[in-house]
Formats: C-alpha cells, structure tokens, sequence
C-alpha cells in the first residue's frame, strides 16, 4: 500500500495521545500473549506498508550511529572514521550518540526513496521500526516516539489495539 502522508499526519493528530496511553498500558500490565500479538501484528503491518513509499523515517528522524556502523560506513565511503564524523554526523552531548547533522538524511535518495548506503547502513536503519523485536516491552517507549513519525509504527499500534480488544484469530475453521 502507498503511503500518503498528508492522511497519515491527520490519524496521527487523532489518535498519537490514545495510542501513547495504550503503550503505556502493555508496558505496566503486559496481557498474556503480548509477543504473539505482536509478531502477528508485524506480520500484518508489512503485508500493508510499503516503506519506499513513505521514507518519512529518513526524512524526519535520524539514526543513531554506533562506533561499529561509523567504521563500516566510513570504510564503505573510503573515508576515515574521522572524516565521517566531521563530515555528516554530530554528536548530542544529551544522549551521548553519534547522529546525522541534517534532516532528511544525507544517504536518503528522495526521488525514489532507497538508501544510498543500504548494503552499510546504521543498525538502527536496519532494525527500524523495531516491530518484532523479542522483548516488546523493552521498545514500548520507542512506539511511543516513532508514533509520529512512522506509519508501519501507527497500524502496528492499530492492530495491537484490536488484538487486545478482540485476541488473537484462530486458524480454527467450523466443520
């Protein structure tokens, strides 16, 4: 499915305090079967969204760049780890991180919306959204964030809400 942003930014206006709520909610009582909710909801978003139709990831947000992703980048754009840092990245006294100095990001093709350093990219990009992660409690405050920014994050959030609402289908079929 395309994404289109303008739409997106209208549910997220809607909905982001709700949603925030229901996370906040798995994160102090998760229900039973919270994994496997989760991973059937994953398993859904992407049959659903297309990312190289959105990219509002590499747009709006940044990675955050660990030593091992600036030495593959670097060694990648044969440039020295050094050179990489003072060329692209800043580094956020707040957080301690390593990130992009600008907004969309300097490896996002905007025309077609792929990476240009996808093969190297940051671990970060690579695990974005973070869905179907094994220990979903432990990236509740990342939904959270990405909420706004991520439409694979929202519908997950969406299908979550209906699971736990209605649980988990069954691949029982009546005889």
């Amino acid at each position: 499915m395309i994404v289109n942003l303008r739409s997106f930014r209208k549910k997220v206006l809607a909905s982001k305090k709700a949603m925030r709520s229901f996370l906040t909610r798995l994160e102090n009582k998760p229900p039973p079967g919270l994994h496997a909710m989760a991973d059937h909801a994953g398993k859904e978003v992407w049959q659903e969204i297309d990312c190289l139709s959105c990219g509002n990831c590499c747009k709006k947000m940044t990675p955050t760049f660990t030593p091992a992703d600036i030495k593959r980048i670097s060694t990648h754009l044969e440039m020295t780890p050094i050179a990489f840092k003072e060329k692209w990245l800043r580094f956020d006294k707040k957080d301690g991180d390593w990130q992009n100095k600008k907004q969309p990001c300097q490896f996002f093709n905007l025309s077609d919306h792929k990476c240009s350093i996808y093969e190297v990219r940051p671990a970060d990009c690579s695990g974005f959204p973070h869905l179907t992660k094994k220990r979903v409690t432990s990236y509740l405050h990342v939904h959270k964030q990405n909420i706004q920014y991520c439409p694979a994050t929202f519908k997950w959030i969406e299908k979550m809400q209906a699971l736990a609402k209605n649980g988990l289908p069954t691949n029982k079929h009546p005889q």
